[in-house]
């Protein structure tokens, strides 16, 4: 799967901006910029993230380390309260046909193979080649 890169920093702004609502002086001061590189910030990521969201890319944040909010942490601070922050109540690491879990198979993606191999736990199939041709697998369930 192809991957859009989001800096930590366009990370950070997109949660104070959008996430947390807070104006952009005070998120500027927050993340001691200016609000003008900010802006310029925000900006950056905010066409990242579309171009993702468009072209079904997947976001990989970048640049930094992070450590990210457990359940009960960070009360009123707009973070900590939504489902499956440590509660094993979320939709996987990704969501949708992408966090299918352990079973399913990788399927061929050239048309006159379509060999079949069982998943394994752990391996996106899209880094498994195929074992007859060579070709980039995807998953199916």
């Amino acid at each position: 799967m192809e991957e859009v890169g989001l800096d930590v920093d366009e990370l950070e702004a997109v949660r104070l901006a959008d996430f947390q609502e807070i104006d952009q002086t005070k998120a500027a001061k927050e993340m001691k910029v200016s609000q003008s590189t900010f802006q310029r910030i925000l900006t950056s990521a905010h066409k990242k993230i579309a171009e993702a969201l468009v072209t079904g890319k997947a976001i990989k944040v970048e640049g930094g380390e992070m450590m990210m909010p457990r359940a009960g942490r960070g009360a009123g601070r707009g973070i900590g309260r939504g489902a499956g922050l440590g509660r094993g109540i979320g939709r996987g690491r990704m969501g949708g046909q992408f966090a299918a879990g352990p079973g399913g198979v990788c399927l061929c993606t050239n048309p006159e193979c379509k060999n079949e191999v069982p998943h394994v736990v752990g391996q996106p199939c899209y880094q498994v080649k195929c074992p007859k041709c060579g070709s980039p697998m995807i998953r199916r369930r």
